[in-house]
């Protein structure tokens, strides 16, 4: 094992004891739970749901009035709309750290 492989099993260890020893507050814990693979697979199905429709699609239909759902991205973006309350679904990747 090389000097760097060393050195992050070493902090990889040392965050372990620092999450079992602390009290993680509750909006931080709610990171620590994970999709299971059907739940996992219904939600990438979810944006072919949503996406755009095309010129073929739209010709047979009527315009409708209704509220289009929007998925926004970005750090920043996404903490904002946390914060104002209208985030209706946040999905972060598994080995990206909220803290």
């Amino acid at each position: 094992m090389s000097n760097k492989g060393k050195q992050k099993s070493k902090i990889k260890g040392k965050k372990r004891i620092l999450k079992q020893r602390l009290k993680v507050p509750p909006a931080l814990n709610q990171f620590t739970k994970t999709l299971d693979k059907n739940l996992a697979t219904s939600l990438f199905m979810m944006p072919l749901k949503y996406r755009p429709e095309d010129k073929a699609e739209n010709e047979g239909k009527t315009v409708e009035a209704k509220k289009r759902i929007i998925e926004k991205y970005g750090l920043n973006h996404v903490t904002y709309l946390i914060e104002q309350n209208k985030a209706q679904l946040v999905v972060i990747a598994h080995d990206v750290d909220p803290i």
